[in-house]
């Protein structure tokens, strides 16, 4: 009967230690290192199934984010035995701002003193962000502008992120739960807001498609995303990573300038680059013959 490895025995195999080298190059020790520390800090992570330890972190490491709790990007979090994969909201900020497409992207909590009213047909916020918020936090609003001068704001009540935590999570009221925890509650209100305006209203980069998906999720074996706090399971078949990479394959063809095609390339990962490798190659020849002849 075989017995299975340990988290740190896992993350110290070659062939590990090389796929983090593909994703992440030269970065790859330090990524490794800092995810180790993690663990080791946590007692209910270190006895994790290691599998969704080490497929939470190649998330991370896909999206290249670090994992670091002071940092806030995204973290590795135990639940049930097994290592759950948290985006946080400044996660999605810095996911927002790589495809170069957002000019401002913020969210915030507003406090009792500065909100007087929303209009949730005009998505009219009133409230002043000029006085340092005291009292209760009622509320959290999110925005964007993009470089083409499109605005959004959405705002949430506290009651209705409450209420959304409580319908979309099992574990909401539970010890466990971060939306126990009075500074994570607010943490997780932030992420919750921004993530629903950037997935209805925003531009979504491929790794933006990679992060939504990935949120709080377990995986057990990689692409086999299961929603244990909210019963949920996406199975990633080879059917959808066809889909994916016929989209990608769009993408690049209908760039019509050197940037258009520079900024698909920047939403796509290590590996999809080296995967569209050549199709980046024909359609930038494409376009600097376009170019020369007009």
């Amino acid at each position: 009967m075989s017995t299975q490895l340990s988290t740190k025995d896992l993350f110290g195999q070659k062939s590990i230690q090389e796929r983090f080298e593909k994703l992440l190059g030269k970065k790859a020790p330090g990524f490794i290192s800092s995810v180790l520390q993690v663990i080791n800090g946590n007692r209910l992570l270190k006895n994790a199934d290691p599998n969704t330890v080490l497929n939470a972190a190649a998330t991370a490491a896909i999206l290249n984010l670090e994992i670091n709790p002071n940092l806030g990007f995204a973290w590795i979090v135990p639940y049930k035995g097994q290592a759950q994969f948290q985006m946080g909201w400044k996660g999605f900020v810095q996911l927002a701002l790589r495809t170069g497409q957002y000019k401002r992207i913020n969210v915030t909590e507003v406090y009792e003193n500065q909100f007087t009213s929303f209009n949730r047909l005009t998505e009219e916020l009133n409230a002043n962000f000029d006085v340092v918020g005291t009292g209760e936090i009622v509320g959290y609003a999110s925005y964007f502008m993009l470089n083409n001068g499109m605005e959004k704001m959405t705002y949430w009540s506290k009651e209705e992120v409450t209420n959304h935590a409580k319908k979309y999570s099992k574990a909401y009221g539970k010890s466990h739960s971060p939306w126990s925890d009075k500074d994570q509650f607010h943490a997780m209100a932030k992420k919750t807001v921004l993530k629903n305006m950037i997935s209805k209203w925003g531009i979504m980069s491929i790794e933006m498609q990679r992060a939504q998906l990935a949120d709080q999720s377990v995986q057990e074996n990689e692409g086999n995303y299961q929603y244990i706090d909210n019963g949920h399971t996406i199975d990633v078949t080879q059917e959808s990573i066809n889909e994916e990479n016929a989209r990608i394959k769009e993408f690049i063809n209908k760039a019509e300038s050197i940037q258009e095609l520079k900024d698909v390339q920047d939403s796509l990962d290590r590996e999809q680059i080296t995967l569209f490798d050549q199709d980046l190659k024909n359609r930038e020849s494409e376009l600097l013959q376009n170019e020369l002849i007009n």
